[in-house]
């Protein structure tokens, strides 16, 4: 996955994103679960920085298999400030490999690994984030995209 996969997952206005298709660079980031507790941090600390990032000239877009319904209540619950993305058919989390089992207090379920992507202006790969830790990471995110300028 070098470059962005042509993917394509649905905005809070109900209307289809194709990733390759949005402002550049790019982060996409993945989460479990709107509104648990991580989830909810991670994208209170990507909001927080959201005009950091604008000014990085970097654009953010969270993705999670909830609806877009669940979206809007979590967007309006919380006065997140960056778009979040509905991926319902699950295409797009296959498509980053961030899909698969994991273990949670010793059950193991199918679910999303919470991991970030960084695309330079040309559209590759620059860095990922894997099995993401939340404190300190929307900081550390931001200060990989500012080094793009």
């Amino acid at each position: 996955m070098d470059t962005i996969p042509d993917v394509t997952v649905t905005g809070t206005d109900g209307a289809p994103l194709r990733l390759r298709d949005l402002p550049r660079p790019l982060i996409v980031y993945f989460y479990p679960k709107d509104d648990t507790p991580g989830c909810t941090h991670e994208a209170l600390d990507f909001s927080a920085l959201a005009s950091r990032f604008a000014a990085a000239g970097a654009a953010i877009i969270g993705i999670s298999r909830d609806t877009i319904a669940k979206h809007n209540k979590f967007i309006a619950r919380h006065g997140l400030g960056i778009p979040l993305g509905s991926d319902l058919d699950g295409s797009v989390t296959e498509a980053f490999g961030v899909w698969g089992e994991r273990q949670m207090y010793g059950r193991t379920y199918m679910g999303i690994e919470r991991a970030t992507f960084l695309y330079g202006a040309d559209g590759r790969l620059v860095r990922a984030w894997r099995k993401v830790k939340v404190p300190g990471h929307a900081e550390e995110v931001l200060e990989a995209a500012r080094a793009l300028g």
